[in-house]
């Protein structure tokens, strides 16, 4: 298992000219080990789960690492986990630290699966990650989702992958 990396990430097609198209072969059951991998981490304000304010945080985030420098196409991850009903919270892996954003790292490990349909069924998908993890003997610490297409891309290329990553 190698140490802070995520599988590879297929970012060749992109017809939308904003999300590519997500390839999930390769996502699917792996196990991951981070040893202090950096992110930025942001947080977005929600009703009831609904993003209010997502589009204008991500923005300032990718800007502020492609000012940097920090970022690589092939680890371009955002992982998303709701704190609250109020809240979410987001890790931008990137490669060095982000002026002017909040820093942080993830250290343990962590188990992936591949999950396709609505964006509705994160809670259920959650749940099947808590199973996931107790099936292996471990408890699911956190539950994390990588995105991989916004929802104007997932319509266009009709699929919705989403990536299920728990902290075990």
């Amino acid at each position: 298992m190698e140490i802070n990396a995520f599988p590879f990430y297929d970012t060749s097609e992109n017809t939308t000219g904003c999300c590519p198209r997500f390839n999930p072969e390769g996502w699917d059951n792996q196990r991951l080990h981070f040893e202090d991998k950096t992110f930025v981490r942001a947080t977005t304000r929600s009703a009831m789960h609904i993003p209010w304010n997502m589009g204008q945080v991500f923005t300032r985030v990718q800007q502020h690492i492609e000012d940097a420098g920090a970022a690589d196409p092939a680890t371009e991850i955002v992982l998303s986990r709701d704190t609250s009903p109020w809240e979410a919270e987001h890790y931008f892996a990137v490669s060095k630290d982000v002026d002017g954003e909040d820093m942080t790292t993830l250290s343990g490990d962590f188990i992936t699966r591949v999950f396709e349909g609505p964006y509705r069924r994160a809670k259920d998908y959650s749940h099947d990650m808590e199973v996931a993890a107790t099936a292996m003997g471990k408890t699911a610490k956190r539950v994390f989702f990588f995105y991989t297409t916004c929802p104007r891309c997932a319509k266009a290329y009709e699929e919705n992958y989403m990536i299920g990553v728990a902290e075990v």
